[in-house]
């Protein structure tokens, strides 16, 4: 395992260097953490339009970024510690959020933090959020990262995501507010973040015996380039997010999967799929692979029983997915 030492607080150039490490550095097994200024992360499957408070995200001077993973968007601020893994792996381990929490979570408990990690992706405190987590998957290689609320503005928190009422009701809670907590609220001894954040990376480097590994003067020009071209540009953002004239939404065990579909002539011209999601395969193929099809569910069933649908949602049988967009 190697570690790297990274001080930008800009999304934009931790998930270039998260995709440098993915794709260019040598295939080995690598971990960093990263603090930013205020900012929504989006998943790389969401409708970014939908999921922020525009008002309050300008008001606030918000960034707004999207990641290369799938799940929900998070806020992140000065009081908020991220941790990012980038590993050789199989595809078996997409999905096994155990695997890369752990030292995440003995780190907590060794300062008397019952943390355990809960439901799909989540890192609770007696049943309160302190962390998410996401991953993608691809060649051979994984990228698990999450967060940490250590003391977080839950009031910016709050404010600036629109939470999906299917997300809330499907965790029997009133609002996003009731559901996460901060870390320094539990911590049997009170410590500052910069000392919590010494802290979580001592502990990650003795848990996974890491190495230094510096990024090289090339290495820091492509991370810097991508970070600007790709990151930070608006159709990475944002997206071409036309208008639909038929949307369904729904929470299966792997997540929101939110279908919009222009069907014309009773055949489906556009499609696009949106969701809090992980995803094994890029989205995209499925999207594809549906254009042109009669929107008839026998039809569309045969189809998708000839599609690996686990690729791109885990749980969700062919019948079930034709039965969910003919509604």
């Amino acid at each position: 395992m190697n570690y790297i030492l990274t001080d930008w607080d800009t999304p934009y150039y931790n998930f270039a260097l998260e995709e440098y490490l993915l794709h260019i550095a040598p295939a080995e097994d690598y971990f960093f953490l990263y603090v930013h200024t205020p900012s929504i992360i989006v998943g790389k499957h969401q409708n970014a339009i939908e999921e922020i408070n525009q008002n309050i995200v300008e008001k606030e001077n918000i960034a707004v970024a999207r990641r290369l993973s799938g799940g929900g968007a998070v806020y992140h601020d000065k009081g908020n510690l991220n941790f990012s893994f980038v590993q050789n792996a199989t595809v078996d381990d997409m999905h096994n959020f155990d695997k890369f929490t752990k030292p995440v979570t003995t780190a907590l408990k060794k300062l008397g933090i019952n943390a355990t990690l809960s439901g799909r992706n989540d890192i609770l405190i007696d049943g309160q959020k302190i962390s998410g987590n996401a991953q993608y998957y691809k060649n051979n290689r994984i990228l698990s990262h999450g967060t940490l609320l250590f003391d977080v503005d839950m009031t910016k928190l709050s404010a600036s995501l629109n939470v999906k009422p299917l997300k809330i009701k499907s965790k029997s809670i009133k609002s996003i507010s009731s559901r996460v907590t901060n870390i320094i609220d539990h911590l049997p001894e009170k410590m500052t973040m910069p000392e919590f954040h010494t802290y979580v990376f001592s502990e990650l480097i003795n848990e996974t015996q890491a190495k230094c590994f510096t990024l090289d003067a090339d290495a820091i020009k492509w991370i810097e380039r991508t970070a600007q071209v790709k990151y930070a540009s608006w159709d990475w953002i944002w997206g071409n997010a036309p208008a639909f004239e038929i949307q369904k939404i729904d929470k299966f065990e792997c997540g929101i999967v939110d279908v919009r579909l222009n069907v014309r002539e009773g055949y489906i011209q556009n499609c696009k799929i949106y969701g809090d999601f992980f995803s094994r395969s890029d989205i995209g193929k499925l999207e594809a692979l549906l254009l042109g099809l009669p929107y008839d569910k026998q039809i569309l069933m045969k189809e998708i029983k000839g599609i690996k649908l686990s690729d791109f949602f885990q749980g969700i049988q062919a019948e079930t997915f034709a039965t969910f967009i003919l509604g």
